[in-house]
């Protein structure tokens, strides 16, 4: 329509020679009128077989210095022992009795969900706690599922259902075995996003034991 009434014979070429110098001008090198989206930025490039960081982090002095004296008890994910949905943990987390420990919950802002802790005891075993007969099952712990509101200060150490120790000469399961011990030290080493938690003891600690403990 904003061609009408112009001569015929100036139309035939002026506008294309606009273009082109238009088209010449925007396309040279370093052209300050150069169009923003002929720019490109490219995402960072990941080497073939880098795996992505799992989002941990180590715990600071001042947490390290933060240990907990505890009672310490163990269940199984069964019915009895938990609630109707035996397999999943209260942060939602499954019941993998590996990683897992459940806390009470007058303790729930000292150890939120995801926190990493390392279980010891230095006292001597008694015939009511039996911890150096499942330590090595023990290990470090992701907080992951909650006590009964009855309990406090104290931890509930997830075991595997159908594994047993020998106690006495006399096959028990871990959580039988260990009993009720007191004078249990819970030590913050860490956090970890629940979705990042392992599978595994191994790969746990590995995660935060020593020396890949640098305190920060």
């Amino acid at each position: 329509m904003a061609l009408l009434g112009r001569p015929s014979g100036r139309l035939s070429f002026m506008p294309v020679i606009a273009v082109v110098a238009l088209m010449g001008f925007l396309f040279l090198p370093g052209s300050a009128g150069a169009p923003a989206h002929a720019e490109t930025i490219s995402a960072p490039v990941v080497a073939s077989g880098e795996a992505e960081e799992p989002s941990k982090r180590l715990a600071t002095s001042l947490e390290v210095a933060q240990t907990y004296t505890v009672s310490m008890t163990a269940y199984n994910a069964v019915p009895a022992q938990t609630d109707a949905n035996p397999f999943v943990t209260a942060s939602g987390l499954a019941s993998n009795p590996e990683v897992v420990v459940a806390r009470s919950r007058d303790m729930a802002a000292e150890l939120p969900f995801g926190t990493v802790i390392l279980l010891e005891r230095s006292a001597k075993d008694t015939p009511s706690c039996r911890f150096t007969e499942v330590e090595h099952l023990i290990g470090y712990r992701v907080v992951a599922d909650t006590m009964h509101q009855r309990w406090v200060h104290k931890i509930d150490v997830l075991f595997p259902t159908h594994d047993t120790v020998s106690v006495n000469g006399r096959e028990v399961n871990p959580a039988i075995a260990l009993g009720v011990c007191g004078q249990v030290t819970a030590t913050v080493v860490g956090r970890l996003d629940l979705k990042d938690v392992p599978a595994t003891q191994a790969e746990l600690a590995a995660m935060f034991s020593a020396p890949s403990l640098a305190l920060r």
